[in-house]
């Protein structure tokens, strides 16, 4: 429950402090007394976008400070709380509480604390929105809102086990709808890339290149270009190593083999050890020179005689070109290109047997995800009946003897560009959200043999706020331990109806923690602490000081519920008016319990 709250510089409050008990407190005060500031400050706690505009003028920020106590809380939101503040890296007061805080600056952002560290706002509103629960006149509006009133269907239900199956069908559902759909999408496009994939490996193949051809491409061409210069070089060569002719004649001129052959002799003939040294050298150069010039007459046997395979190897160029233009900057690029195409060829999965076996499984999942369907819709169904009745009954007791609250679930129909359609056995085409294929709508007639209408067409400020409070005593069975705030539920009602929420606050004080910011004496004296917010005046024409929280005695509270039935907080009558109210209040708790 919510123990303490600090607010600093914020809206009418300088500086003040609260602290709070089990059971039900009231705020009371003088309208611009700065009575709402309190809820502003929970909300504020619960995450609520910082308003600059709310920091006390002459102020450069305000500070909302909340301490929570965790004992009383049920295991399962005991077990969420221990998570965030785990994750949050927060830590519990030695008291075991868990201090919360929010600082509004006028010219920056806002900063959130939780456990005495820095958090994101986000984290603050994920441990009090498990703590708190915030009723004001926008909650009631929200109420006209079909989600909203769907939620508050589920937590009467509760559907958690029946709605956790459904959504985590749908989403296997949605996935496998998805790649289906994916997939058949992409098959053209993937015939498509096979197709060309099949042309390109065809072309290349026809061409059929070898590993570096088109470099040796090159050397030949560059070759049969100079025909004629190569071949004379060539046999000029050869005739001065072994004067060998083309007819294959000798020459009567000198030759380096006949120069070599006869000095290689001279030297062989001596007995001299160096010189017979020196011919061995010279027969190693003789066959160096023999192996020269074989290789000179290999090549000139090479050079082509016909000028037609100069055009061939043009033409050939040409071929290797065109797929080097295409595919790679080289013919071992294209081979390369090649390879790994036809890898992603045995990739290419476009056969209709994958695209049959995928649509089984998306008509299996789709026939699952309708059973859960029904399922969940069934059982919104029957507690709709029920949370209907009880309703029903609680507006009576809130002085609306005639007035009948429904509840009607039906389907939620597809949208022609749905996303995510789902077909009945009913035939009716259905949007599957993540909520279910169910549209909620609360129904509402002020009195008896009046048309039920819809909640939002149908119900004033005062009738609203009666039907909320009836939902959440009906419904408060759902959040035991946690604290429920309300400000000014009571608007638009008096009388015997005040007296009336007055003892619904109190019987729903009597598992929650139940804060009310009320204008109403009945309701204010069915509390079991009475928080006065008040304000004083400077010496400078009146002007509002600084308001402040105060906790009223018997005394006190006799005379602020007196001031509240009238204004007359310091006449006799008023005071007895008062007592005889806050004794009432007091005889029909205790007959109560």
């Amino acid at each position: 429950m919510l123990a303490e709250i600090r607010i600093e510089s914020l809206g009418a409050i300088s500086a003040a402090t609260a602290e709070f008990d089990g059971g039900l407190t009231v705020l009371t005060g003088e309208t611009g007394a700065g009575k709402t500031m309190v809820v502003t400050g929970l909300h504020l706690l619960g995450g609520a976008r910082a308003d600059p505009t709310k920091v006390r003028t002459g102020a450069d920020r305000a500070v909302v400070e909340g301490r929570f106590v965790t004992a009383e809380l049920g295991d399962s939101v005991a077990t969420r709380v221990d998570e965030i503040l785990d994750s949050s890296g927060a830590e519990r007061d030695d008291d075991d509480s868990v201090i919360a805080a929010r600082s509004v600056s006028r010219d920056g952002p806002s900063r959130a604390y939780l456990g005495g560290r820095s958090v994101p706002a986000k984290s603050l509103s994920g441990f009090t929105n498990e703590l708190l629960t915030l009723h004001g006149q926008n909650d009631q509006l929200r109420l006209m809102r079909p989600d909203q009133q769907r939620i508050a269907l589920d937590r009467f239900a509760d559907v958690a086990k029946q709605l956790r199956r459904y959504r985590t069908l749908r989403d296997e559902w949605l996935e496998a709808r998805g790649d289906l759909e994916d997939r058949r999408r992409r098959a053209r496009e993937l015939t498509q890339e096979a197709d060309r994939l099949n042309f390109a490996l065809d072309e290349i193949d026809a061409v059929a290149p070898q590993p570096g051809e088109d470099d040796s491409l090159v050397d030949d061409i560059r070759r049969m270009s100079e025909l004629d210069s190569l071949r004379e070089a060539v046999q000029s060569a050869r005739a001065s190593l072994s004067g060998a002719l083309d007819d294959g004649s000798s020459a009567d001129e000198f030759s380096a083999a006949n120069a070599l052959s006869q000095a290689r002799s001279a030297l062989e003939g001596t007995d001299d050890v160096g010189l017979k040294s020196l011919a061995e050298q010279l027969g190693g150069a003789l066959a160096v020179l023999v192996d020269v010039s074989g290789e000179l007459t290999h090549f000139l046997s090479e050079l082509p005689s016909d000028t037609s395979a100069l055009e061939t190897k043009l033409a050939r160029q040409a071929e290797l070109r065109t797929l080097t233009r295409k595919y790679a900057a080289d013919i071992d690029g294209v081979l390369e290109w090649a390879r790994e195409s036809r890898e992603r060829l045995a990739q290419l999965d476009v056969s209709e047997g994958t695209l049959a076996e995928l649509e089984r499984r998306v008509d299996a999942l789709q026939a699952d995800v309708v059973d859960a369907a029904q399922a969940l819709t069934k059982v919104r169904v029957k507690a709709a009946k029920g949370l209907a009745k009880a309703v029903t009954a609680e507006l009576s007791g809130l002085a609306m003897a005639g007035a009948e609250f429904t509840i009607a679930v039906g389907p939620l129909e597809a949208r022609a560009d749905d996303n995510a359609p789902l077909t009945l056995p009913s035939g009716t085409v259905v949007h599957a959200g993540r909520d279910g294929v169910d549209a909620v709508d609360f129904g509402f007639a002020a009195h008896r043999g009046t048309d039920i209408l819809p909640l939002n067409k149908s119900a004033s400020g005062g009738e609203l706020s009666r039907v909320m409070l009836a939902l959440e005593v009906v419904l408060a069975a759902s959040t035991e331990g946690t604290t429920m705030v309300f400000d000014e539920v009571d608007a638009g009602v008096g009388g015997r109806a005040a007296v009336q929420i007055g003892r619904r606050l109190a019987r729903l004080a009597r598992t929650h923690q139940v804060i009310v910011v009320t204008h109403l004496p009945q309701v204010a004296a069915y509390a079991d602490v009475h928080l006065m917010v008040d304000s004083g005046a400077d010496n400078r024409g009146g002007r509002m000081k600084s308001s402040g929280v105060h906790r009223l005695d018997d005394d006190s509270r006799v005379a602020e519920l007196a001031r509240m039935l009238a204004g007359l907080g310091e006449s006799d009558s008023g005071r007895a008016h008062a007592r005889e109210l806050l004794d009432a209040a007091r005889g029909d708790r205790e007959q109560a319990s």
